[in-house]
């Protein structure tokens, strides 16, 4: 089923909770990675994950395919995990850049974190970044995703998006070079 298909049956009434079921079977795994790329912790991004499929859910209908069905979805992923960091952040009167350290010192004795030292010592360097560099890198480093696409979902433009990247990946050269 092409992604116009799906499109279609999700917002026919009739349809729609198949074919829903089927976006879920076809997305669940690469929005998963995506937003625990952004909130870390396995267990928040289960959380995470459940909100943004409630969101696409609930707005499937006002879906106007001004851009592909997969980005869309991104940008709601996207919102939600950085709506849910900057919460925490608020709830515990500190700032992501913490909330994000603490997550961080904690990952080693998360169950669900398979990584060795080297992909640790990437994870730390990552958090040092800001928020939309993180989010760069994080999609164009480990989803391989193009730069147009990664235009739609974030909602700017593919020079400021090159800059970011670049930006971010000297950065973490310089992190992981002094530490």
């Amino acid at each position: 089923m092409n992604e116009q298909e799906l499109i279609q049956l999700l917002k026919n009434p009739i349809t729609l909770n198949s074919a829903f079921k089927e976006l879920v079977s076809i997305y669940k795994e690469r929005l998963y990675w995506h937003i625990r790329k952004i909130v870390i912790n396995h267990d928040d991004t289960d959380d995470v994950l459940q909100n943004t499929f409630i969101k696409i859910f609930r707005n499937i209908t006002k879906f106007n395919e001004d851009s592909k069905l997969y980005s869309w979805m991104y940008r709601i992923a996207t919102n939600e995990a950085i709506t849910f960091i900057n919460q925490r952040a608020k709830k515990n009167n500190s700032t992501t850049e913490e909330i994000q350290q603490t997550i961080l010192n904690n990952i080693v004795s998360d169950d669900y974190f398979d990584g060795n030292a080297a992909q640790l010592k990437l994870q730390k360097a990552i958090a040092t970044l800001p928020q939309k560099q993180q989010l760069v890198f994080n999609m164009k480093y480990f989803d391989n995703i193009k730069y147009q696409d990664m235009s739609e979902i974030l909602n700017t433009s593919i020079g400021a998006l090159k800059a970011s990247y670049h930006h971010a990946v000297k950065k973490i050269e310089v992190y992981i070079n002094n530490n």
